[in-house]
């Protein structure tokens, strides 16, 4: 499996302190919006898909750079639920290390309002809409990370990657064609 990143849309980070400790809080990802990956191809998260996943040891990064460390599931320092509305989470920044003080900083003056979170794919469905697009729904995932980030990944890992899985697809089309056809002809 590969790891993918997505790109949250109208993330709205909060800064604020928690017992005297600063604190960075928003939806990592939203449900049930689709978002334009490109012409003819989209995507969307269905309420349900972290269910699963909160329970591993999840980070929260800068830029998905794992040397650069936010918090943590398993020490507490990060938070992840899932709600109605999407995947919530809460890093406890520690106000000793200058990165993260430096992060919490730039969201707080609105510097850095995105994120994105790095995940494997478990199950998703492929959905051919009648104007000819393709959409992707995703229902679980395996969750590796969540990211405060300056550009999101997104277009270049998803383009890519769904590129690749609707050119499988209609191959597997092609493929199911060709022994329904060959099916008819054995029993004619």
């Amino acid at each position: 499996m590969k790891t993918e990143h997505r790109i949250t849309a109208e993330t709205k980070f909060q800064t604020r302190a928690e017992n005297e400790e600063p604190v960075i809080e928003g939806y990592f990802a939203v449900f049930n919006s689709d978002y334009h990956i490109c012409s003819g191809l989209s995507e969307s998260i269905a309420p349900g898909t972290f269910q699963d996943a909160l329970q591993a040891d999840i980070r929260a990064l800068i830029n998905h750079d794992a040397t650069l460390v936010l918090g943590r599931t398993v020490a507490g320092t990060l938070e992840l639920k899932e709600d109605d509305h999407g995947l919530w989470g809460k890093i406890r920044i520690n106000p000793n290390d200058s990165d993260a003080m430096n992060i919490y900083e730039r969201v707080k003056r609105g510097d850095v309002s995105q994120c994105s979170f790095g995940f494997e794919i478990l199950d998703e469905t492929v959905t051919k809409r009648e104007d000819g697009s393709t959409h992707w729904t995703i229902n679980a995932v395996k969750l590796h990370e969540v990211s405060c980030v300056t550009f999101p990944a997104y277009e270049e890992t998803a383009i890519h990657a769904r590129k690749q899985d609707y050119a499988a697809i209609q191959k597997r089309k092609l493929d199911c064609w060709r022994e329904t056809m060959q099916n008819k002809l054995k029993k004619s």
